[in-house]
């Protein structure tokens, strides 16, 4: 009768304790913590500078450990993503992420936008917008959506007027009805602008060229007034745009300290209009 009852109570706590173990197995999947190794691609230069100093260790502070993935161009970092061999990416704007994603049938999202390098305009010519001569030339992107970052910054200077009815995320050469300097435009591709500060009067750079080529933002005539479209974002798969890490990521750009570390660190990106 003992040894049956003893056997009988072996029973009961093995089978408690098998319980417990699958119940805590149950929990562990639940709560996401085989998760907390993320990796966060970024283009080498200043957004995986940013992904790295400005955004890992505040997720790091929230459980997670970091792996900033560093890429050489645009295309890899959002099949990247797309594969799941990444969890999130810091490179591109809104403009480049939806031409991407409905160009490679891919469905990514910007889950919020961050302080970016703004377009500047530089010149060893002269030294203020108002030293500007007329018939100066200007270096300007080639590609449609960087030259209108370009005519809208020279439009905000007062050095050209732009129909009223011109959408200035796609505003072109065409669209100018008044050019008061006479100024004279040169397309150039963006990688080659940087250099064209040497030969044209003026250049109008990307921020992300001007930093490549050791350029100074804030040494620029004038830095564009950017439009959110513009500004880089952190994207993520569309269906990972409720889990548990986007709100994390989301509650790290939004931090005091994000902003203190850009402020620091990242002199002269322009803030999105949330942060202002």
């Amino acid at each position: 009768m003992k040894k049956g009852l003893t056997a009988f109570i072996l029973f009961l706590v093995v089978g408690t304790l098998a319980a417990c173990s699958g119940n805590e197995s149950i929990e562990d999947a639940s709560s996401g913590s085989k998760n907390k190794n993320i990796k966060i691609g970024a283009t080498s230069g200043p957004y995986s500078d940013m992904a790295t100093k400005a955004i890992k260790p505040g997720l790091e502070e929230l459980g997670y450990k970091v792996e900033v993935v560093e890429f050489s161009d645009y295309i890899q970092p959002n099949k990247a993503l797309d594969g799941g061999d990444i969890d999130a990416n810091l490179f591109q704007h809104t403009i480049y992420l939806e031409n991407f994603e409905k160009e490679n049938k891919m469905d990514l999202t910007g889950l919020i936008t961050v302080p970016t390098a703004p377009m500047g305009i530089y010149s060893n010519e002269f030294k203020s917008i108002d030293e500007i001569k007329d018939g100066a030339t200007i270096a300007i992107p080639n590609d449609p959506t960087n030259a209108a970052r370009a005519f809208n910054t020279l439009q905000d200077e007062g050095l050209i007027v732009v129909a009223e009815d011109a959408n200035p995320l796609t505003v072109s050469e065409k669209d100018i009805v008044e050019n008061s300097k006479q100024l004279k435009f040169q397309p150039l591709e963006s990688g080659q602008l940087p250099r064209a500060v040497e030969s044209a009067d003026l250049a109008a750079v990307p921020g992300n060229f001007a930093l490549a080529a050791g350029m100074d933002l804030l040494s620029a005539l004038t830095l564009e007034n950017m439009l959110d479209p513009y500004r880089n974002v952190v994207a993520i798969k569309a269906d990972d745009e409720d889990t548990q890490l986007a709100k994390d990521i989301k509650s790290v750009v939004e931090s005091e300290e994000f902003e203190k570390i850009i402020d620091e660190q990242f002199a002269g990106f322009g803030k999105p209009e949330w942060m202002k």
